[in-house]
Parts: C-alpha cells; sequence; structure tokens
C-alpha cells in the first residue's frame, strides 16, 4: 500500500507548488479554476433542465470533428480545430433534437445514440489520419493534460524603450514574466477559457430571466413572449464553446464531471439560483488548488485530481448540508423515532 500511494511530505505537497514550481503551478490552478467555473456556471442550467446527459454527449462527439479538421487542415492548430470540435457540438445538439422530436425515442436515448455513434465516426477518421510526422494522442482526446499549459506561454515582442520601463518594475523583472527581450503574457489556451469564462458569465447576467425561465417553465416563458426553442440552441451553443474550449486540457470524459459537480454541490446547499451561482465559483477555486495538492502528492494528472477533489467537495455537502445532507437525515430519524416513543409512553401512561 505504501508503494502505491506516496508517503506525505508536507513541504513537497503544499509547499513547493507555490514557490519552487510557482510559474507552472498558477497557470495549472488558474486554468482548472476557469475551466471548472464556466463548466459549473452552464452546468446549473443542465441540471435544472435535466439535461446533464447533453454535456456528455457534445463532449464526446467533439471527437470527429476534430479529426475531420485535422484532415481538411492537416495541422493541429487551435483555430480548425476549434471550428470543428464547435461545428460538431451544434451538430450533436441537432441531432439529439431531431431524434427526439421526430421518432418516439426518449431524450436520453437519443442522447446515447448519437454520442456514441458520432464518437464512434471519430475514432475511424482518426485511424485514418494518422501519419508520421503529425497524429492525434488518443489519451490526449480521452483525458486532456492540462499540465502542459505553463509550458506554452505567448510573448510579446517589447521594444527597446518597453524593455527599459519593464526591467525596472521589480514584479516584471522575474523569469515568470520576462525572458530577454520577450514579456510573457499567459499561455494562450488561459487567455482562450478566460475569455469563455467572462463571456459565459456575461451572458447569463444579461439573460438570466430568459434562462432561469425557460429553465422552469416552457409554457410561461412563451405566455411572457420568450421563445424557449431559441434559448435551448443559445444555451447548447454555449455549452459547445465551452467545452472545446476546454478540451485540450481536460479532454472529453473530464469535463462531464466539471460540468455537473459544482452544480449537483451546490444544489444540496442551497435552492435559489444566485446562491448557487456562488458557491459554483467557491467550488471551483477549491477544486483546483486542492487538485494540485492532489495531483503533487500523487503524482497524477492535475486535471484527474482536480475532479477527485471537486468529488470530495460533493460528498462533503452530501453528508454535512443542513437541509439535505446524510447526516441531517439520520439526526432526523433519530429525533422523530424518539418522539414517536415518548408519544407512546405519553399515551400508555
Amino acid at each position: 500500500m505504501s508503494e502505491f500511494i506516496p508517503a506525505f511530505d508536507w513541504t513537497r505537497v503544499m509547499v513547493e507548488p507555490w514557490t519552487v514550481n510557482l510559474p507552472i503551478t498558477l497557470w495549472i490552478a488558474l486554468m482548472g479554476f476557469l475551466i471548472t467555473a464556466a463548466c459549473g456556471l452552464i452546468g446549473n442550467y443542465l441540471i435544472l433542465r435535466r439535461m446533464a446527459l447533453v454535456g456528455d454527449a457534445i463532449s464526446h462527439s467533439v471527437l470527429p470533428g476534430l479529426a475531420i479538421a485535422f484532415l481538411f487542415s492537416h495541422s493541429l492548430k487551435t483555430l480548425p480545430m476549434f471550428i470543428g470540435a464547435l461545428v460538431a457540438g451544434i451538430v450533436t445538439t441537432v441531432l439529439i433534437e431531431l431524434i427526439h422530436k421526430k421518432t418516439r425515442v426518449k431524450q436520453d436515448a437519443a442522447i446515447g445514440i448519437t454520442f456514441s455513434s458520432l464518437f464512434a465516426i471519430g475514432v475511424i477518421i482518426i485511424s485514418f489520419g494518422q501519419t508520421d510526422a503529425v497524429h492525434l494522442d488518443a489519451e490526449c482526446v480521452l483525458y486532456g493534460e492540462i499540465a502542459f499549459v505553463g509550458f506554452e506561454l505567448v510573448q510579446t515582442e517589447l521594444s527597446p524603450g518597453a524593455l527599459s520601463v519593464v526591467e525596472k518594475i521589480p514584479v516584471l523583472n522575474s523569469e515568470l514574466f520576462l525572458s530577454g527581450n520577450m514579456l510573457t503574457i499567459a499561455p494562450p489556451s488561459v487567455i482562450r477559457m478566460a475569455i469563455v469564462t467572462s463571456v459565459t458569465l456575461l451572458l447569463i447576467l444579461i439573460f438570466y430571466k430568459e434562462l432561469l425561465v425557460t429553465s422552469f417553465d416552457s409554457g410561461l416563458s412563451s405566455s411572457l413572449g420568450i421563445n424557449s426553442t431559441v434559448m435551448h440552441y443559445a444555451l447548447m451553443g454555449m455549452l459547445s464553446v465551452i467545452i472545446v474550449s476546454a478540451f485540450e486540457a481536460v479532454g472529453a470524459i473530464l469535463v462531464i464531471a466539471m460540468l455537473i459537480l459544482p452544480g449537483a454541490t451546490a444544489s444540496l446547499l442551497v435552492h435559489r439560483l444566485p446562491p448557487m451561482f456562488a458557491i459554483t465559483i467557491v467550488h471551483a477555486i477549491f477544486s483546483s488548488v486542492g487538485g494540485i495538492h492532489l495531483a503533487t502528492w500523487l503524482n497524477c494528472s492535475p486535471a484527474g485530481a482536480m475532479v477527485v477533489a471537486g468529488s470530495i467537495l460533493f460528498l462533503a455537502a452530501w453528508f454535512f448540508s443542513p437541509s439535505q445532507g446524510l447526516l441531517q437525515r439520520w439526526f432526523g430519524r433519530k429525533l422523530e423515532g424518539l418522539d414517536q416513543a415518548e408519544g407512546n409512553c405519553l399515551t400508555k401512561g
């Protein structure tokens, strides 16, 4: 057992990630937070609409989009991969709705048919598209690799005048931000995910009423002049963008947990949507930071460790929730049993 689980070294696990390895840890933790926050925010609506499996379907079905984009572009550049995966995500949503509405097949069955078929098509296309020079890594597609985020920094070349100004600022004059005459801004994937997360939050704030009403009562939304179909496809389109943006870092599998765990944890603790959003952000912070330390301790994938940390937070909420927790229910039954026994004694007396 000791060989399977390494010994816990406080300095190596808790201190070194934020001191010795700070340049890498910072970007990994930030990327993990942004992905979990964006997925969790949109995941709240999926849970309310009982459509959690749609995120599963889209995350799997982007694979053929990536494969087709690779075959046409013969490269793994970000833009064609993003476009291909986004189109695949939207096509998945449309296919699910067509199968569900035009046949007698239930929605869960339509989701299973769509994502499994498209995922299989993607696997076949990948096998056709492999070359000696460039190939798609199946493990990266499934699990992603968030640990590589810090190694792909965007560097903007500075003029001599700007360089002299930067060198006078101590906080910028470090290996993390300055290398020669190149100013490091941020890894491109982190920049992209930050934009996606910010846009997601902004759209939720702008269309809060529309999303809330269509999530609970489509009939009421129609009476208020809100097109529930348009809102549904807009939500699915945003979901596709988030999944595609997170795909490179966490793959097709782990992103499903990041879509569901924050919202599921929040739903155990509160019953109103605004507090659920706040808990989702807190969940994203603790799961990303906790995942960093867990990955350092066990020497495992940071993305997988972040999901495990998020699962631990869900279990904690499940046990200790003041309204729905297991402990609350257990004590409630105990008190109810004592009240019944006391009532029976009084009756007999």
